[in-house]
């Protein structure tokens, strides 16, 4: 899914996972779950359902914990995964 949608089929250095929380910072911190990529776009849905709307990974960021416990139905799973990708050396977008 990666290469065929980036230019010259080049990856992204992250991605996060399908339905991860997520900060829109370019949007007024609109929060909402990761679906996927449109070419160099990320593509967010309102936690609670609604219309997908698309953003830069540029202004996109993790939540902070308080954002977690107000948004996701599972912050301790959210915050599991999270350190997950820290222990693996992947840098989350903070």
């Amino acid at each position: 899914m990666l290469a065929q949608n980036t230019p010259n089929g080049q990856e992204p250095s992250y991605v996060p996972d399908l339905g991860t929380l997520m900060v829109d910072t370019g949007h007024g911190n609109r929060t909402g779950e990761f679906r996927g990529l449109d070419g160099p776009y990320w593509s967010l849905r309102p936690v609670n359902g609604g219309v997908e709307w698309e953003t830069v990974p540029e202004q996109v960021r993790t939540p902070t914990p308080l954002e977690l416990t107000e948004h996701h139905p599972d912050p301790g799973a959210e915050a599991d995964r999270l350190l997950t990708l820290i222990v693996r050396g992947i840098s989350p977008r903070t």
